[in-house]
């Protein structure tokens, strides 16, 4: 990746121009902005391989597909948030997973609902893909915005931490729209710019690095979606990880490295299903319940209707 190579991007949002967006927070050479017209918080020049993807399917492929990374994400608590969340307002039908990486929650649909849903994944990240096939995923190749489905229409479409990846969030919106079936749903989860760790952390969090190019609150993801078609219809606030916030502060905004990262998911999805730490769990889950009624979670994950009619 070519770490100096910058590419000046307009407000993902509105489209206002990049140069206009007054400072927000600076991190080594990233410079995030606040678009003046709306309000949303961007990377402006970004890495040219995070804007054009290439990472994701080279240097990024070792974090997928290691061993630590990948015990955490088919751990059946990995994903028990979100699928509880899918499961309350799409109970069956066909599912497409943009940026679907290893295939964990895919998998997961699968395996606790046999024959309710019809998966299918898709991801910027090849050697990703070539896992989820081999745990018995479907997958699609090639970029979402492009890809073929053939005519096929989807029940629901799901973006799990994808969008605040995206050079241009709103585009893959507007195809997902295109895709669902009227009445059909779109879910998204993004890191919370309001959140509890973000307000107090700011660029000192491991949140804020090149390969996030977007920040969004919950009003600036709910007005992603209605500039894309799609009503918002519910909004959830989730998650709280005190470890790696309590690591950033002490490392003072110095990166954590990949290994770090995996392996720290690794050791604290084992906490949660440990018996011996039901107790701190017991804390743990008022704490996120607290934070969560508050709007200060970790995560916004937001689900919106294609209202538009068929054609």
């Amino acid at each position: 990746m070519n770490a100096t190579l910058r590419i000046p991007r307009n407000c993902p949002l509105c489209g206002a121009p990049g140069a206009d967006a007054t400072p927000f927070w600076q991190k080594d050479d990233l410079r995030v902005g606040r678009c003046a017209r709306c309000s949303m918080v961007f990377v402006t020049p970004a890495p040219a391989a995070m804007v054009q993807g290439d990472f994701y399917d080279t240097e990024a492929a070792a974090y997928y597909l290691s061993p630590a990374k990948l015990e955490s994400d088919y751990s059946d608590v990995r994903f028990e948030r979100e699928l509880r969340l899918f499961r309350r307002f799409c109970p069956r039908g066909a599912v497409l997973d943009v940026g679907c990486s290893t295939g964990a929650f895919l998998f997961q649909l699968q395996k606790r609902w046999p024959g309710d849903y019809t998966p299918l994944g898709t991801d910027a990240c090849g050697p990703a893909l070539d896992h989820a096939a081999s745990r018995g995923v479907p997958v699609a190749r090639g970029s979402f915005l492009e890809l073929d489905f053939g005519g096929r229409r989807f029940d629901a479409i799901t973006f799990w931490a994808v969008l605040e990846h995206l050079a241009e969030p709103r585009r893959f919106l507007e195809r997902a729209q295109t895709l669902l079936v009227p009445g059909g749903l779109c879910f998204a989860l993004v890191p919370n710019l309001r959140s509890l760790a973000l307000r107090v952390l700011g660029p000192r969090s491991r949140s804020v690095y090149p390969q996030h190019l977007n920040y969004f609150s919950a009003e600036t993801l709910r007005a992603l979606g209605r500039r894309a078609g799609l009503k918002p219809i519910a909004v959830r606030f989730m998650h709280f990880n005190p470890v790696a916030h309590w690591q950033d502060w002490r490392r003072g905004g110095r990166p954590a490295s990949d290994a770090e990262r995996a392996e720290l998911l690794r050791r604290t999805t084992a906490w949660k299903q440990s018996a011996w730490t039901r107790p701190a769990r017991w804390v743990y889950n008022a704490v996120e319940a607290a934070l969560a009624a508050c709007g200060l979670a970790d995560n916004v994950a937001m689900v919106f209707r294609n209202t538009a009619p068929e054609t």
